[in-house]
This record gives C-alpha cells, sequence and structure tokens, in this order.
C-alpha cells in the first residue's frame, strides 16, 4: 500500500511542482516584457517631445523643411498627440501644402474635437484647396470655440461676405470692440462690394493715409486668381505642389463629427468678377481696376505669426481712437449691415464675371449655361460700370435671398465654375434677354 501510494502520489507532486515552477517563470517573463514595454514607450515620449520641440524651433527660425521633417517624427513617435499634430499642420502651412495640413488639422479634431484653433486652421486650408462648402460646414459646427473675429473673416473667404457682415456688424459695434475684428469687418465689407462703407470701418484706426493704402490693398486682394490665392496672402505663404501627407501619419481611429471634408478638386479661377461697389464712389471705381495676381504676402493682411485671423495695423497709424468715436463711425455702417432675410425673393446676386462688354458677358453666359443647366431657368442679368477709364460689364443672375445665392453659386463652384454672392447694385435683365423675357409673359 505504502508503494501504490509513492507511485500514485509521486507523479502527482511532481506535477504540482513543475506547474508551480512554469507559473514562476511565466511571470518573470510578463513582467519583463511589460517592463520591456514601459520603457519603450518612456523612450518613444521623450523622442517624440525631443521631436516636436526641434520642430518648433525650426518654425520660429522659419526653416520650414526642417519644421516638416521634426513634426513628422514626432506624429509618427505619439500619433495620439494633439499638439504634434497641430504643429505638423502648422508646419505644412507655413511651407504652402494646403491639401496636407488640412489633413493634420482634422486628425486633430478627432483627437480634441473642442480645438477651436484646430477647427479654425483647418477651415483656411479647406478654403485655400477650394472646398469652400467644407470650410463652411467646419466654421458652422466650432461656431462656439473659434473668435467671432476670425470666423467671420474666414466666412467670407467662403464666398459669402454678406453673411461675414451681418455677424461681424453687432460684435464691432460692441463696447469692448478690438481694431482686429474692426479690421476684419471692414475687410468683408470690402469683399462684399461695399467699399464706401468699408473705407469708413478702417478709418476708426488708421490715419487717412494708411487707410486708404489698405483700401487699395484689399481691391487687389478681393480679386484673387486661385482659390489659395487669399489664405495664401493672409499667411503670408506661397503655395507649392503638395505631394500629401505621408500615408504613414494618418489617425488610426475613426473620423467622425470633424466636419473636415474631403476637398474638392482644385479649381484654376476663383471669383472671376470685379470687385463689387454699393454705390458709384471713388473708392469704389479703384475696385473695379485690373489687379495683378495676388501675391503671396499683400502689406497690412498678414497674420501668419498670430493665433487669429487679424488684419495688421501698421506702426503708424493714429492709433484706436476712443471707444465712443468707434461706436458713432460704426454706427454709420450699421443701418445696411445686416441685410433682410427673405424666404423666397431679396436682393443677392451670384456674380459670374465681369467682361470687357455685353457682347463677351453673352458669350460667357452660353458657357455658363452649357456648364451648369441650374443657370438655364435663370434670367441673365447685368450692368455696366467704368472704372479707371475702362469699362465693364457684369454679369450676374440674381433676386435670391442669401441662403439660395450661396446654394447656387456653391453648385455651380462643384462643377468647376468660378463665382460669388453678393448685394444688389443696380442689376438689370441682359439685353440678349429681354426679348425671351417678354415672350415668357
Amino acid at each position: 500500500m505504502k508503494t501504490r501510494s509513492a507511485i500514485t502520489f509521486g507523479p502527482l507532486t511532481l506535477g504540482l511542482s513543475v506547474l508551480a515552477l512554469v507559473g514562476t517563470v511565466g511571470a518573470v517573463a510578463t513582467s519583463t516584457i511589460a517592463a520591456a514595454s514601459a520603457r519603450e514607450q518612456s523612450r518613444g515620449e521623450k523622442k517624440g517631445a525631443g521631436e516636436a520641440k526641434a520642430a518648433q524651433i525650426a518654425l520660429s527660425q522659419r526653416q520650414i523643411g526642417s519644421a516638416i521633417r521634426h513634426a513628422e517624427a514626432a506624429v509618427a513617435y505619439q500619433p495620439q498627440v494633439v499638439s504634434y499634430r497641430m504643429t505638423l499642420g502648422q508646419s505644412y502651412l507655413k511651407a504652402g501644402r494646403f491639401a496636407s495640413a488640412r489633413d493634420a488639422f482634422a486628425d486633430a479634431l478627432t483627437l480634441d474635437s473642442g480645438n477651436g484653433k484646430a477647427a479654425l486652421d483647418c477651415a483656411l486650408a479647406q478654403i485655400a484647396t477650394g472646398d469652400w462648402a467644407g470650410a463652411r460646414k467646419t466654421l458652422d459646427a466650432h461656431a462656439d470655440t473659434i473668435a467671432v473675429a476670425d470666423r467671420g473673416l474666414a466666412i467670407a473667404l467662403t464666398g459669402d461676405p454678406a453673411a461675414a457682415v451681418e455677424l461681424l456688424a453687432t460684435a464691432a459695434r460692441a463696447p469692448d470692440a478690438d481694431a482686429t475684428l474692426r479690421q476684419n469687418f471692414a475687410l468683408s465689407l470690402a469683399l462684399a462690394g461695399r467699399w464706401r462703407e468699408a473705407r469708413t470701418v478702417v478709418g476708426v484706426d488708421l490715419a487717412p493715409v494708411d487707410a486708404d493704402k489698405r483700401i487699395l490693398e484689399w481691391a487687389n486682394f478681393a480679386q484673387p486668381k486661385s482659390a489659395s490665392d487669399q489664405v495664401a496672402s493672409l499667411l503670408g505663404v506661397t503655395p507649392s505642389m503638395d505631394p500629401g501627407r505621408p500615408v504613414a501619419l494618418a489617425l488610426n481611429t475613426p473620423q467622425v463629427a470633424t466636419t473636415a471634408m474631403a476637398a474638392a478638386e482644385p479649381i484654376d479661377t476663383y471669383m472671376p468678377g470685379k470687385v463689387e461697389a454699393a454705390a458709384p464712389v471713388e473708392v469704389a471705381a479703384v475696385s473695379e481696376m485690373q489687379a495683378a495676381p495676388v501675391g503671396p504676402s499683400i502689406a497690412g493682411v498678414v497674420f501668419a505669426e498670430r493665433k487669429e485671423v487679424v488684419q495688421a495695423i501698421p506702426v503708424s497709424a493714429r492709433g484706436v481712437r476712443k471707444a465712443v468715436v468707434a461706436r458713432v463711425a460704426l454706427a454709420k455702417v450699421a443701418p445696411a449691415a445686416v441685410q433682410p432675410r427673405v424666404a423666397a425673393k431679396g436682393n443677392f446676386y451670384v456674380q459670374l464675371g465681369a467682361y470687357e462688354n455685353a457682347g463677351v458677358a453673352h458669350d460667357a453666359w452660353g458657357r455658363v449655361t452649357r456648364r451648369n443647366a441650374a443657370f438655364g431657368g435663370h434670367t441673365p442679368q447685368g450692368m455696366s460700370v467704368t472704372a479707371a477709364g475702362k469699362t465693364f460689364y457684369r454679369l450676374s443672375v440674381g433676386g435670391f435671398a442669401r441662403p439660395d445665392a450661396v446654394a447656387l453659386c456653391q453648385t455651380y463652384r462643384a462643377k468647376g465654375g468660378a463665382c460669388f454672392v453678393r448685394a444688389g447694385a443696380g442689376d438689370q435683365v441682359a439685353m440678349w434677354a429681354k426679348g425671351r423675357e417678354l415672350a415668357s409673359r
């Protein structure tokens, strides 16, 4: 019996000992792996932080190529760190790589949906790539986290300056309104073709000579030749060929509720018409002159080194006047600042171009209707304007409520066309369309 007992329990005892030994070895191995993983993670964090710091230094020294390399390395080490993706996006912006910047800021928004800076920069990059509808959605979705002054000007750059004026008008009359907000309001007025009022607002913060110079600069700014011109001018950068953000740096998590949409196909022209004017005044005449292509930096409109979309004030300016003076000047603008919102009809027009004469505009209308059949149901309108000794014929369709005008313009842009929305300025039915209009009655 004792022998049987030894034979029976001996192997069992030995088995328990082996299991205990294996368990001990497994625990040690797991602990070793965990420690190694922690060391590797710590090493990655240190390298990521080092690369991010190097990127910031390179940016401050305007070594953009180096900044991009370091920022990409930082994101590769720690893809979940929002600040690293923000640095990467800023580096792409400085390089004029707007598509890559858009993707970087969209990833930052995915990680931190309350990041107003990421939302604003993403919208600007979307505008620069021709995705005006996507930019507007981004701005609207993050309205609570983007400063009103920045959001208003960005909305104007999406092609809806009338909405920007409406948003900024109230804020500009507030007691705490600053020069930045007023200048953005003034530029939005200018982009809406309301040059007389823009000059009035600019004059609140600038000396008369500087204010006139600013208006002349904006006359060029308001006539971009491509989708990226205005954003590039504001940022003080030159657009460049963009190979796209490295695929390996894409955020792996699903992009939910970021409103950062894929960019529309880049277009060759943007806002083909000349700058509009609410009335035939001298400043408005400047807006109609032929302008050279917008350069990478427009004096007085650069905000590359700032954290917000702002209009710089020259050192030679008189400085900000007393608040009561600003309110008085802005009060003159207030009555016309907010356009009435009508359900179906209104005083908003989609301008399609400014041409040498009505005959050229007639030919252009044919091309417009072939590109977008939606215009076939509308009556072409226009008016002749003389500026700087030259006569132009503005081609438009209108009489819409603002939302309808914006929607029609965006539809045309989506098909490769170029247009912008403005308030009515005396547009009349085109001569070649009057016969058709009478026949339809």
